[in-house]
């Protein structure tokens, strides 16, 4: 994923108010969380910005990232889902995961994200080990209607503290990403989801794809969502013209 920043009247170290446009390796996308969370690590720790709060102008509006003791929390838009007749988006999920069994089928006309449940009789493994053709999914779906897909499947019982109410996989080839490791724009559909169908508004999600992510969600009374993810720098560098 590449980010372009775009700075507005303010020095990084001291402004608060940021634009911020993403690109993937295809087309620009209206919200991209993981590349909002790298980008306010970078002027956080990096740049050593002084504000608790920074706020980033968007295609999705302002987006807010704030410091938090163990991470950095991102104010997100809350995305709806509406049921979705699976006879017309049958080709498509057959094609992604074929035979396997489908709990519920919803689709978020705000982010055009499918997202498809599996059956609660599969485990976390299952998710993780799903083998999801995503090369034939462009012929299947060419309309414009979806342009990413969820697969989600609700936690496992109990109570051990490494428990998560929910798991989830994205796939989004209709803008160049096959497979996305962690999706905070996924899990803004996702929130609105579960805490509906859990009847909670504090959540702990993981995504399993191969390197895998933990989230810290809590849904808010204004139609928007809180979300906590930690940070790691793994490259760093210079660009020069």
């Amino acid at each position: 994923m590449v980010i372009i920043s775009f700075l507005f009247g303010f020095s990084s170290s001291e402004g608060s108010c940021f634009g911020l446009r993403w690109f993937t390796p295809a087309s620009e996308v209206p919200l991209c969380g993981h590349a909002t969370l790298a980008s306010a690590a970078v002027l956080f720790y990096k740049i050593k910005n002084v504000n608790s709060t920074l706020t980033f102008v968007t295609l999705s509006g302002e987006l807010k990232a704030r410091r938090a003791e163990d991470g950095i929390i991102l104010d997100l838009p809350l995305y709806p889902t509406h049921p979705q007749d699976f006879h017309e988006v049958e080709d498509l999920i057959k094609t992604a995961i074929g035979d396997t069994l489908v709990q519920d089928v919803r689709y978020s006309p705000d982010t055009r994200k499918l997202l498809v449940r599996l059956s609660d009789t599969y485990r976390r493994s299952f998710l993780e080990n799903l083998k999801v053709n995503t090369q034939n999914l462009l012929q299947v779906e060419n309309t414009g209607k979806v342009k990413g897909l969820i697969l989600t499947l609700k936690g496992e019982p109990g109570g051990q503290s490494q428990a998560f109410d929910f798991y989830s996989r994205y796939f989004a080839p209709w803008v160049g990403v096959a497979e996305d490791p962690v999706t905070g724009s996924a899990h803004a559909v996702l929130s609105s989801y579960w805490s509906q169908q859990l009847g909670k508004k504090d959540m702990r999600a993981f995504q399993c794809s191969c390197r895998g992510g933990q989230l810290e969600i809590s849904v808010r009374p204004d139609g928007r969502v809180d979300i906590r993810g930690g940070t790691a720098f793994v490259l760093e560098g210079t660009l020069t013209a």
